[in-house]
């Protein structure tokens, strides 16, 4: 074994399996100051390159790696030391105004799910009057303590604002207490109306729904779902996306509580041209995982720290039913 081959070796065990110099000088039959001594030669013969990217050049060298993996549009959103959970979705927020900037033209229809991310997003958006542009809700909002039509209205009020956009309100339940009621309602003129609006969506807003994080998901906060419901999905999902539920490897098909969801499934959202999807917690990676494998997402924003967790985490296989 040549010279060269040798530094190979020990840098490899070192740098790229993580063991400790102590590890290697065990396996290498040589003291811990020999293996120093190696990596220092290593290093210097060009066979290990270390290299300090800055702040910005390793955000760019993120959203590389998550387009070849994922097949997405990524926007990696560098954060200030210390920042709060607060501040940090609100950056999010701010640099997915942006993007919707970008996206949003003459004549579109935006659908938006709303939530605690596009919330936050309606508060950063760049206002320009837009001509001929529709905002529609994609899921319902009311529950059994709130009818949802404040909250939803103030939330895509901003957008309305921000654009010179039409509204059109979805006032239905975010989740049915009975599969025939949603069934029924969808017959509805008034429902078919704003299920138009949303299949002719051009752009697409949401966020990924979690079990926790640091700034909790509306939906699981806020008397959305019951005791009973909470406990059947803990034990099969491991998000939402517009108040469908997804298993860890895209699917949604057979979650019973899908089927009182009022939120588009995914092959309605996949039709979507442009699905832009916000996300500022890495408790939420679990669920973004399961969206990227259902072929939701077109378009990614995401803070650096959950950027970090999604590319060290494994993607299931990806579905496309």
């Amino acid at each position: 074994m040549s010279d060269d081959e040798r530094l190979e070796r020990v840098a490899r065990k070192y740098y790229l399996g993580r063991q400790t110099m102590e590890a290697v000088a065990a396996e290498e039959g040589v003291s811990r100051s020999t293996v120093s001594r190696l990596l220092e030669a290593a290093r210097a013969a060009g066979i290990v390159s270390i290299q300090v990217v800055p702040v910005h050049g390793r955000a760019a060298a993120m959203e590389k790696e998550l387009a070849q993996r994922h097949g997405v549009a990524a926007r990696v959103v560098p954060l200030p030391e210390g920042v709060g959970p607060v501040e940090r979705l609100h950056h999010v927020a701010r640099m997915t105004g942006r993007v919707l900037d970008q996206a949003v033209s003459a004549g579109m229809v935006v659908g938006v799910a709303w939530g605690t991310t596009t919330g936050a997003v309606s508060e950063h958006l760049l206002a320009r009057p837009v001509r001929d542009v529709q905002v529609v809700q994609l899921n319902g909002a009311m529950n059994t303590h709130s009818s949802g039509v404040g909250y939803g209205s103030d939330v895509l009020g901003r957008f309305a604002d921000a654009w010179d956009a039409q509204v059109h309100l979805f006032p239905v339940p975010a989740f049915f207490d009975h599969v025939e009621t949603r069934r029924a309602m969808w017959r509805e003129r008034s429902v078919q109306r704003v299920l138009r609006l949303q299949h002719a969506a051009d752009v697409a807003l949401f966020g990924v729904g979690a079990f926790g994080g640091a700034v909790p998901s509306r939906v699981w906060a806020e008397g959305y779902l019951t005791g009973p419901d909470r406990a059947a999905l803990a034990a099969t999902a491991v998000g939402d996306v517009c108040t469908v539920f997804l298993r860890a490897d895209g699917s949604w098909e057979g979650l019973p509580l899908n089927a009182r969801s009022s939120g588009p499934v995914p092959p309605v959202l996949r039709r979507v041209p442009r699905r832009i999807c916000a996300v500022a917690d890495e408790a939420k990676v679990p669920g973004l995982l399961a969206a990227l494998a259902a072929g939701l997402v077109t378009d990614l924003v995401l803070d650096e720290r959950s950027a970090r967790e999604l590319l060290a985490s494994r993607a299931p296989g990806r579905r496309a039913g």
